[in-house]
């Protein structure tokens, strides 16, 4: 054994050698090395900096890349490849996420009224050829090593895993299926809905993750090497630990999900359990409150109306009977809960129709008056005048009754809340963000962030502060509160599910792994004419308790040639956002078209390859 290991110890730079032929690049990602002589195979391929390590090993000779999935942190780096001199070969069920990715970026359906997220946006930039295909039980016989293909989907839908027989020793090259003992590198690739929507698939795809790792685990194989994250010597325990923390995190997630209420059906298994928060019981709406679809209606003493979103055109209908039969007689203001395609699609048909201000929160604000600039689940493309834009705590009187707006970054970091005083009662419209049965927090792109004082731990605290008579869901037609018990019982479980995803997820801060857009591009979507100059930010939210370095740097379409593009460096606060400013000029000969134009950045030690892209739609 100890001879079979010695390669180990002749380790170079970011180079380890597991035996003879068999040795792995550490970079951004793990890449495989097969060697023969000069000649190597290689497993996922990164941003291709492994180029630069391998005539170390005497390679000469790149015979061909086989990739575990489609995702641009695997093979971004493929453009800097011989293509004459390398096969490529990737899994059957993504050969079009490699070969036709103009299709997924020219599709509306991946662009607005985003529901499903697979694939996901790690689409890759620019089309990649593709030589051969993998399936489940194909076997590769490549110098003295056998190498089967077993189909592991979990990460992405069509996932592959590598079992590389070799020198005596049985090394799987697993992708993202884990990033280390009982860890993961994030969780948004995971959501995924199995009967309802992958909006509504918080952790949807936990369970055909187990289940590919236990296809791993029946191969007994000596070491895992997953493409983030550290080679894995004790497979069984790695594995065992990461399904036991799964679980873990699942059930503390449902015992306070909204989706209890939504779908009960799913969740039968967590009705009477010792941990789970019991669903309140509903209570009556007020005669002076109306509600239709997802839209709350306000109605004062002298027959004036108040109206708390609208996402279809049968709102408007509605709002019209209620003046024909006398129940109102005007309205005389839009608030808009948050940017979700359901609550604002029809909502400047309603300012039309009704000529009266549309009232946001500042955050809301932001996106539904430039949605071009944004990526994120539910988007709608309407632009949405707001005539004022409310702060955090802002109060003004509205007939008898007196509003207080606050941000309320529940369900989405992007929402209000509005408090109603009058009539004496205390309502609060809380958006989407809770329902009897607890919060709503089932899509990672929403950005529901863990912790003490921030995210859903804010919005429960300022109820029991506010201590409202009734709260109101948009999505239903009945009012509710919470026991100050019950509050306790959700920080608690909040406390809880921090602690269990610093343990289940790669990084120093939980949120990194479930806050899809901690960096993101802004403004997501530009229109530009050729030659013109662009300006883009690269918004990077540092989750860590301390300051961080961030370095960031555009990657050019190849169809735009050379161009030039420096790295622009910026130091982000901790808890704090901030934003790297690039700018560069669109050659002048650039065919009109959608070009996808992703950032690499450098965070702290951790480069991550195109790790978001922006959209640069060519124009005359």
């Amino acid at each position: 054994m100890k001879q079979k290991e010695e390669p180990q110890r002749k380790d170079t730079g970011m180079l380890r050698g597991l035996s003879e032929h068999l040795w792995v690049y550490r970079g951004c990602i793990n890449v495989g090395i097969v060697r023969d002589g000069n000649k190597a195979l290689f497993i996922d391929f990164g941003a291709g900096k492994v180029l630069k390590e391998t005539p170390a090993l005497g390679i000469k000779k790149i015979d061909t890349i086989m990739f575990t999935h489609h995702h641009r942190d695997q093979a971004c780096g493929v453009r800097l490849i011989d293509e004459n001199e390398t096969k490529i070969g990737v899994p059957e069920a993504e050969r079009s996420w490699f070969e036709d990715v103009a299709r997924y970026w020219n599709a509306a359906e991946h662009r607005w009224h985003l529901y499903n997220f697979h694939p996901h946006h790690l689409m890759l930039a620019e089309p990649v050829r593709v030589d051969v295909t993998y399936a489940d039980g194909d076997m590769v016989e490549w110098g003295s090593a056998c190498i089967s293909v077993v189909s592991t989907p979990g990460h992405t839908d069509g996932s592959v895993s590598y079992v590389v027989d070799v020198d005596g020793q049985r090394n799987v090259f697993c992708g993202d299926l884990l990033y280390g003992e009982g860890q993961l590198w994030e969780l948004y690739s995971l959501q995924k809905g199995v009967v309802t929507r992958d909006y509504h698939g918080f952790l949807g795809a936990r369970e055909q993750l187990v289940s590919s790792l236990r296809k791993i685990q029946k191969l007994r194989p000596s070491r895992l090497v997953p493409s983030h994250g550290t080679i894995i010597t004790e497979p069984d325990s790695a594995i065992e630990t990461l399904v036991t923390r799964l679980k873990s995190c699942y059930d503390t997630y449902a015992s306070i999900s909204a989706l209890r209420f939504y779908f009960p059906e799913l969740f039968a298994d967590y009705v009477n359990g010792k941990d789970v928060m019991p669903i309140r019981r509903g209570k009556p709406v007020p005669e002076f409150l109306r509600h239709f679809e997802t839209t709350w209606i306000l109605i004062s003493q002298d027959r004036s109306a108040f109206v708390m979103d609208c996402g279809s055109p049968s709102v408007i209908e509605e709002v019209q009977k209620l003046q024909a039969d006398g129940t109102i007689n005007r309205v005389e203001g839009l608030w808009i809960t948050h940017y979700h395609d359901d609550h604002v699609d029809a909502a400047p048909a309603f300012r039309q129709a009704f000529s009266c201000p549309i009232i946001a929160d500042t955050h809301v604000a932001d996106i539904i008056e430039n949605p071009l600039a944004w990526r994120l689940p539910c988007i709608s493309p309407v632009q949405v005048p707001v005539d004022r834009r409310t702060g955090n705590g802002e109060t003004w009187r509205w007939h008898e009754f007196k509003m207080t707006a606050y941000h309320f970054p529940g369900q989405t970091y992007y929402h209000g809340g509005l408090l109603v005083e009058g009539r004496g009662l205390r309502m609060f419209f809380a958006g989407d963000s809770f329902t009897v049965a607890g919060i709503d927090d089932y899509c990672c792109g929403n950005r529901n962030f863990l912790g003490k004082g921030i995210g859903f731990d804010h919005c429960i605290t300022l109820l029991e502060k506010l201590k409202p008579n009734l709260i109101f869901n948009c999505h239903v037609d009945q009012a509710f509160d919470f026991t100050p018990e019950q509050y306790r019982f959700m920080h608690a479980n909040l406390s809880k599910r921090e602690k269990q995803y610093r343990e289940l997820l790669a990084w120093d801060n939980p949120n990194y792994g479930i806050d899809e857009h901690w960096i993101r591009c802004f403004p997501y979507e530009q229109h530009v004419t050729a030659g013109s100059i662009v300006r883009l930010q690269v918004v990077i939210t540092n989750h860590s308790t301390e300051p961080r370095c961030a370095t960031c740097r555009a990657v050019f379409p190849d169809a735009w040639g050379p161009v030039a593009a420096d790295f622009a460096r910026i130091i982000v606060p901790p808890k704090r956002e901030g934003a790297v400013s690039l700018r560069w000029r669109v050659p002048r000969n650039v065919q009109q078209g959608r070009y996808v134009v992703p950032v690499d950045v450098i965070y702290g030690d951790r480069f991550l390859p195109q790790i978001a892209e922006a959209i640069i739609q060519v124009v005359k």
